[in-house]
């Protein structure tokens, strides 16, 4: 019996980016939530309970280190930052605000999906 794959909500303003990860994932056997910005997806948090999250740091409203201290307030779920910000300061950052993972973009989508 095959096991079942984690819930993933992958949070990115960049539609295009969002709908290519959520593509991939689901090609790969995983179920996906949305979201195109930091509100969004803490309200998606508030309903559902994925077992990953794909974060942005770069968002309108709230932007994704906010939403993973947030998020950690809560939660312990996995959350990985999926960010054009490839500086050591920004990766640092992102992991001292709870972050498990950091991931640049560009990406491939084999380390994303490793």
């Amino acid at each position: 019996m095959a096991s079942r794959k984690p819930c993933v909500l992958v949070v990115d303003d960049d539609v295009q980016i969002l709908r290519y990860i959520r593509r991939t994932l689901e090609l790969e056997g995983y179920q996906t939530l949305t979201a195109t910005d930091g509100r969004t997806a803490l309200e998606v948090m508030e309903q559902e309970t994925p077992g990953l999250i794909l974060l942005d740091i770069m968002m309108p409203e709230i932007d994704g280190y906010s939403v993973c201290e947030r998020i950690r307030q809560f939660s312990t779920v996995p959350i990985i930052m999926v960010t054009a910000r490839d500086n050591d300061e920004e990766k640092v950052k992102g992991l001292e605000l709870g972050a498990d993972d950091y991931i640049t973009k560009p990406f491939s989508i084999v380390e994303l999906l490793a």
